[in-house]
């Protein structure tokens, strides 16, 4: 990450839909630059050359798609679909392939792109409206993007204690507390801070979480999580 701001990455094949993004982006105080690409195969190229913070992809583009950029890339850098698609098979999807959080166009507001902005470069899940609906299950949409805090409250009793109505998962207790924090949209330091562990401990659990519930990434976890 660049000392003194953040490059982020803009995929989409509609050349005004990324002016638009970049205007937005630019304007962003933490924004150092902002870097653009066509499709899924100059994104991939990007990504590889390193020094991406975050990239915001669309879902339908020529020659490679943003599903396939998920599926193929091996950079660290949190990646948010940002796209015109809120077909429920493909939110799952991309969450289900480690999509740092899925925007949909229309959906949000220059103030509610720069926190997710900022939420997924800190190692928070983001969602809008119509993807919560869908991570979380049937009901009515979620108001905010990021992590609602309707789902929290289906996970906690008034006095914020996890009720345990549901499945665990097989997740000990100290990883559904950890858990319930991930709901929240809590960063690494977050859940650190609020349960009294190390960023690193947080991190350990966080890969034990990963694989018994058998996802790639914090967006998977909540999906699966919450869809018990």
């Amino acid at each position: 990450m660049s000392e003194t701001g953040w490059q982020v990455l803009v995929v989409d094949d509609n050349p005004i839909v990324r002016m638009g993004l970049r205007m937005m982006l630019e304007a962003m105080a933490e924004v150092e630059s902002v870097v653009e690409a066509q499709d899924g195969a100059e994104a991939l190229d990007l990504l590889a050359a390193g020094g991406i913070d975050i990239g915001f992809l669309d879902v339908r583009m020529p020659v490679k798609d943003g599903l396939s950029v998920l599926r193929e890339t091996t950079a660290s850098a949190p990646l948010v679909m940002l796209t015109h698609s809120d077909e429920p098979a493909i939110i799952k999807e991309a969450l289900s392939l480690g999509a740092a959080g899925y925007l949909v166009h229309g959906a949000f507001q220059p103030a509610e792109l720069h926190g997710a902005l900022c939420t997924s470069v800190r190692g928070g899940a983001v969602l809008s409206p119509q993807a919560a609906q869908v991570a979380f299950g049937a009901g009515s949409a979620p108001e905010r993007d990021a992590v609602p805090q309707a789902a929290l409250e289906s996970e906690q009793g008034q006095d914020g204690i996890e009720t345990q109505q549901r499945p665990s998962l097989g997740l000990t207790r100290r990883e559904v507390e950890l858990m319930a924090e991930l709901v929240r949209g809590g960063s690494n330091a977050d859940i650190a801070r609020q349960l009294f562990l190390s960023e690193k401990t947080v991190k350990n659990h966080l890969g034990r979480i990963y694989a018994k519930l058998g996802v790639p990434s914090r967006a998977g976890a909540i999906v699966t999580w919450m869809a018990r």
